[in-house]
């Protein structure tokens, strides 16, 4: 199983559109801002250095969210230091094999994916950054609207790697 570096590279655009729609003044922009105390002029103009180092970080996570959401990474992870397993016709390599025959399209649905991506959301992401704003001394809605942009980042990007990668 190899990872698929256009579809991983594809997906690493979500958190950028997402970012647009959702910190958008008319969605949860306005109220983001209050929440951190900025005002439109307090606001620097984008930099695209930031956005760029923001598409190499959420590469960086759609790489590592495959894993996650795909169920058969988890054969493999058992095997990888099998030395057979890639030698074409070994035992091993005929099982693993046969066993991506038999089930390598199991649980590979968009819908999977996004019940995986917003799991982690919830249950990894939510609390990391939960606990940091709460000693930051963020308020409550600070922490929703982040953590529900990346909740949903998250859901679609699982969603895109399960079905495509």
């Amino acid at each position: 199983m190899e990872f698929n570096f256009s579809i991983i590279a594809i997906t690493a655009i979500v958190p950028l559109i997402m970012g647009f729609i959702w910190y958008n003044p008319k969605i949860f922009g306005a109220a983001w801002m209050k929440e951190c105390n900025f005002t439109l002029e307090t606001m620097d103009k984008p930099n695209p250095i930031v956005f760029l180092w923001c598409y190499l970080l959420s590469f960086l996570l759609a790489f590592i969210l495959g894993t996650f959401v795909i169920h058969q990474f988890g054969f493999f992870s058992i095997l990888m230091n099998e030395p057979t397993l890639t030698v074409e016709g070994s035992e091993l390599n005929l099982y693993a094999a046969d066993f991506m025959e038999k089930y390598g399209n199991n649980f590979r649905t968009f819908k999977h994916g996004t019940l995986h991506g917003t799991m982690i959301g919830l249950l990894l992401v939510l609390p990391i950054f939960g606990t940091n704003a709460m000693f930051e001394k963020r308020s409550f809605k600070y922490v929703m609207i982040n953590g529900g942009y990346w909740i949903v980042s998250l859901a679609i990007m699982g969603g895109i790697l399960c079905q495509f990668a």
